[in-house]
């Protein structure tokens, strides 16, 4: 630490930026650790910096200086022994140390799009694929509605075919189109056209969200087969949208998969209006679907702790685990036949204490 001619000490301020780490001291360059006048070294320390690592120059700053009552503002510096500090750096001159100040933007676009290519998740097509089929659902039930309401203003449904049913009335009005009966009291012709180009409307969505369920089916294997043989491929796709991609749900613990799907069934338990959810979306899987009412969370608790694995096995390309889905198998087992003999149990005790109560309630 050194020592002013008045007696007090002085500390010394460290500072880094995109050009180089500095010295000063009251505002005035004591020593400087320039980083190389170049394009690919300048991205190099930048990214060393922004995942919390020292720079070169940087631990050679620490090296020579620490012992002199160093501060600094930077996190990084203050972990590797420097003293905490408020003051605000002044300006530096890049051109002071031979690096052009124009090179910047070009710097963090650079930076800015290597980041973007590592942080892209393929998973995030899988996400939109969901999100179009629940907005084709949406619409095509709209649109049901609608196009039923309107067929039978004219016709009584055909036999066999439910009363207001959109398919029906979608199949009767395109084949109408190709030479079938005409309805009793149709509307005008121009009319019956646009309605006829409403049904073909409603069917053709049912087809696109037939295409991109069959797509959901051959493209999730391939991206998330752990957690696709766990699920099935459609029930995966829905928890990695829910999640908000593959890498978040691999991030994610069990206890908030078990949840996904049942967010404001949560956050009214948490406001104290409702019991805590025991499952979201988990609950569409057929052994949970299928088991007794009391036995659900408990599976769902099973299930999401096995999907928690699979995500991470996934993100990191490993190869199916078969073991996975039998030991999900095996707590299953074991859930339901724990169950069964609690109630079993209960039914006997209060078979054996009907009596007892019953003689007690006569005294």
């Amino acid at each position: 630490m050194a020592v002013s001619g008045s007696g007090e000490a002085t500390l010394y301020e460290a500072v880094t930026t995109w050009f180089g780490a500095f010295v000063l001291d009251d505002r005035r360059v004591v020593a400087s650790y320039p980083f190389p006048a170049d394009r690919a070294a300048l991205i190099d320390r930048l990214r060393t910096r922004r995942v919390g690592r020292l720079t070169p120059e940087e631990v050679r700053l620490l090296a020579e200086h620490l012992d002199e009552g160093l501060r600094s503002r930077d996190r990084r510096l203050v972990s590797a022994g420097a003293k905490s500090g408020r003051f605000e750096p002044p300006d530096l001159d890049p051109s002071t140390v031979g690096i052009d100040p124009a090179w910047l933007r070009e710097i963090l676009l650079e930076e800015a799009q290597e980041s973007l290519r590592l942080a892209w998740d393929p998973s995030v097509h899988i996400e939109e694929a969901v999100r179009a089929l629940r907005d084709l659902e949406a619409t095509r039930n709209l649109l049901g509605e609608r196009l039923a309401s309107w067929a039978g203003r004219d016709t009584p449904p055909e036999e066999g075919d439910f009363a207001g049913s959109a398919d029906a009335a979608a199949r009767r009005l395109t084949s109408e189109k190709s030479g079938g009966e005409p309805a009793l009291a149709g509307p005008s012709e121009s009319l019956g056209r646009a309605r006829r180009e409403l049904a073909e409307l409603y069917l053709g969505l049912g087809g696109s969200s037939k295409a991109i369920e069959k797509a959901l089916e051959d493209q999730v294997p391939v991206e998330a087969p752990n957690v696709s043989a766990l699920l099935g491929p459609l029930l995966a796709a829905r928890i990695i949208a829910q999640a908000g991609g593959l890498d978040r749900l691999a991030r994610l613990p069990a206890s908030t998969i078990q949840v996904l799907g049942a967010e404001r069934a949560f956050f009214e338990h948490l406001r104290g209006h409702a019991p805590p959810p025991r499952h979201g979306l988990l609950f569409l899987h057929p052994d949970i679907q299928s088991a007794p009412r009391h036995s659900r969370g408990k599976l769902a608790r099973a299930l999401a702790g096995k999907v928690a694995i699979a995500a991470r096995l996934d993100r990191e390309g490993r190869p199916v685990r078969p073991d996975l889905a039998g030991a999900f198998k095996h707590r299953t087992e074991e859930i339901r036949a724990l169950g069964s003999g609690r109630r079993a149990t209960a039914k006997g005790r209060r078979r054996s204490v009907s009596p007892l109560h019953r003689a007690t309630q006569n005294r």
